[in-house]
Formats: structure tokens, C-alpha cells, sequence
């Protein structure tokens, strides 16, 4: 009787192991949660969460910004305890071979000194890659709407 309860046990929790490795979040809505978590870091002036979203090598506007400058901006921000709010609109998310790019406008504004008032609307490409098994952001570009 013993040894059928523990050989039930032991399928019981091997059929959930394996149902749960079954389910994984598909790499287009991992893209998407990518948007959204790096939207968050901007509103909450975390540096160290759109750091977990920047790949190392991040380049935005062909060059003119690196993942070093904006995550210090979000840090002196962060230390000026600026406001700075961010509506992404509609996201299309588009693959490319293993590879992914996202179109989406956002609208930034703020209520401190070390960014304008009103900022504005930008409209804003981003490619994003599989580093391990998470998806970082390599490179974008923004322009005014």
C-alpha cells in the first residue's frame, strides 16, 4: 500500500512538471511585456528595470543614445524625484527571422525640471533579440509625431 502511494506521488508531481514545461509564454507576447516593463521603468525613474530590458550594446537614434545615458538619466531623475509619465499606445509587433521589431507611439510627459513639461508624442521602432532566454532590446529609434 505504501509503496502505491509513493509511486503515485512520484507520477503525480512528474506529470506536473511536465505540464508545466509544456506551457511558456510565446516569444511575441514576452516581446510585448518587454514594451510595457520598459514603459513602467520610465514612469517609476528605475534605471535598473529598463536595464533589464536594454540589451549591453543598446544604440538608439542611429548612435546619438546609449543604454549608458538613458539609464543615467533615469537615474538622475530618479535622484531629483522627477515625475515622468508614459502611454504607449497600440503595439505592433512584427518577426524577423529570430528576431523581432515593435512599432508603437508614446506619449511622455513630466512634472519636474530635467525634462520639459510637456515632452510630447513620439512614434517609436524597436528591435529586440533573444539573449539566453530572455528578450532585450538592441536598438531603437524615436521621432517626434
Amino acid at each position: 500500500m505504501m509503496r502505491k502511494t509513493w509511486a503515485c506521488l512520484l507520477f503525480g508531481g512528474a506529470l506536473a512538471m511536465g505540464l508545466a514545461g509544456c506551457h511558456r509564454t510565446p516569444d511575441e507576447s514576452r516581446v510585448r511585456q518587454g514594451v510595457e516593463a520598459a514603459s513602467l521603468a520610465a514612469e517609476h525613474a528605475d534605471a535598473s528595470a529598463l536595464g533589464d530590458v536594454l540589451s549591453d550594446d543598446f544604440e538608439g537614434n542611429d548612435g546619438t543614445a546609449e543604454r549608458r545615458q538613458l539609464l543615467g538619466l533615469l537615474r538622475a531623475a530618479a535622484f531629483r524625484g522627477e515625475t515622468i509619465h508614459a502611454l504607449v499606445g497600440p503595439v505592433e509587433v512584427e518577426a524577423r527571422g529570430d528576431r523581432y521589431v515593435t512599432r508603437f507611439t508614446v506619449t511622455l510627459t513630466s512634472g519636474g525640471k530635467l525634462f520639459p513639461a510637456k515632452i510630447g508624442v513620439y512614434k517609436v521602432e524597436a528591435a529586440w533579440r533573444r539573449e539566453g532566454r530572455e528578450w532585450h532590446c538592441y536598438t531603437a529609434t524615436w521621432k517626434p509625431v
